[in-house]
């Protein structure tokens, strides 16, 4: 079975790019070359954009490899296929990495025990249910990574295919 996703640098210092790409073709078991363009929003840093085909499973693979780079913003998609549902990764040096699983529609789709925990701390005072549930739905991330969407516009796009 084949998964298809996207994976966007949206910001990177130049002297990791040769890393970046590595790390993703020790993922995917291809090479991959990446085309860097400068990031408006952020001067000195490159940004990049890959469509992939892979197994299921490959965004977070190649989340897993990237994590701990705290120079980088990127974010990872993966298609749902059968039997598997999408997931969107996102990822800032400032608040680490936020996971969702993407409904057929494009939704967020939220766990019943993570809305069960939410609701429960928030009613013996430990947080507010509107923080928890901004988090839940990655508000936060999205607040941080829209600057760099937008100066991404345009971007060339390329396919590249996994060995399997």
């Amino acid at each position: 079975m084949t998964a298809r996703g996207v994976f966007y640098v949206h910001s990177a210092p130049p002297a990791l790019s040769p890393h970046i790409e590595w790390a993703v073709a020790g993922v995917l078991g291809v090479p991959v070359s990446l085309e860097w363009a400068d990031q408006a929003a952020a001067p000195g840093t490159l940004r990049a954009e890959l469509h992939w085909e892979g197994r299921p499973g490959t965004a977070a693979a190649i989340t897993s490899a990237l994590r701990n780079w705290k120079l980088l913003r990127f974010e990872v998609t993966e298609d749902a296929t059968p039997g598997c549902d999408g997931v969107r990764y996102s990822f800032t040096p400032s608040l680490g990495v936020f996971t969702a699983v993407i409904g057929a529609n494009g939704d967020i789709m939220i766990p019943e025990d993570r809305l069960r925990a939410v609701m429960a701390n928030a009613a013996v005072g430990k947080t507010t249910l509107e923080h928890e549930l901004e988090r839940l739905l990655g508000t936060p991330w999205d607040n941080e990574l829209e600057p760099f969407r937008r100066a991404g516009d345009g971007a060339p796009v390329r396919w590249l295919h996994a060995a399997v």
